[in-house]
């Protein structure tokens, strides 16, 4: 099945997520799936963005897939043709989805994220546990039965975003950001987990760290973790965050 065969399958809330085109300057092309993360558009952008990288169309220099879209940047003075840039780009792409872009598996990969809870690991956890009418144990435990799949990287290098979290522990950015935020801190907000990468200010909620590190250039891929992984984080000690801390 293909996806715009998997998206005429759907209801008509769901068609919804039938893509779109639109220019961001003069440079880059957006691909829109709709407006909401799902599964159904979750599959939609890592498809499309595994098959422009396996066949990236004229100028095109780099493809960033995001929660709903995927973003094409390119060089206008690649395109050969003659005519606009963007509208030959367009046609490009307008063509591959009407042709039907294979859907990649998803989920692929189960990933076991090690995480210390609470103290210094995660100052905002009684915060949380507040504000959702838990204790801090109920957080823990619901953050960690609940099975995440990562959605994009975003704002440092191999920074994930992952979710759904369970709706118990669904709480929104703090009111007043960290201005520092430690390196491999796991944080939640408005449904998501994010793992900071490095230390830098931040307005998610850091409920624990990890003692793994999600970038280095030494590595191949240099990314630890992949689009579409299944992330079930693990509490561990602060012992263990010692013996296993890579920052």
């Amino acid at each position: 099945m293909t996806l715009l065969d998997e998206a005429r399958c759907q209801s008509p809330h769901e068609a919804k997520v039938f893509p779109s085109m639109e220019a961001v300057g003069d440079r880059c092309l957006m691909v829109r799936f709709g407006e909401r993360i799902d599964p159904l558009v979750t599959a939609q952008v890592h498809s499309l963005t595994a098959w422009l990288l396996d066949h990236p169309p004229e100028g095109v220099i780099d493809v960033v897939p995001a929660f709903t879209t995927v973003a094409l940047h390119y060089r206008p003075e690649r395109v050969t043709r003659t005519g606009s840039p963007y509208r030959q780009l367009a046609d490009t792409v307008g063509a591959v989805l009407a042709a039907g872009v294979p859907q990649i598996g998803q989920g692929s990969r189960s990933v076991e994220v090690p995480v210390c809870y609470g103290g210094e690991f995660g100052p905002d956890l009684d915060d949380v546990a507040r504000r959702c009418a838990l204790t801090t144990q109920e957080v823990v435990r619901l953050h960690t039965a609940s099975e995440v799949v990562v959605h994009t990287f975003f704002f440092s290098p191999g920074n994930p975003f992952a979710g759904p979290l369970d709706s118990r522990i669904v709480v929104p950015r703090r009111t007043t950001p960290h201005a520092r935020v430690e390196a491999g801190s796991v944080a939640i907000a408005n449904g998501l987990s994010s793992i900071y990468q490095v230390a830098s200010p931040g307005g998610w909620n850091v409920i624990g760290r990890t003692p793994w590190s999600m970038f280095d250039l030494t590595w191949t891929p240099p990314t630890r973790l992949r689009l579409g992984d299944r992330l079930k984080f693990v509490a561990v000690s602060s012992q263990d965050f010692a013996s296993m801390d890579e920052h």
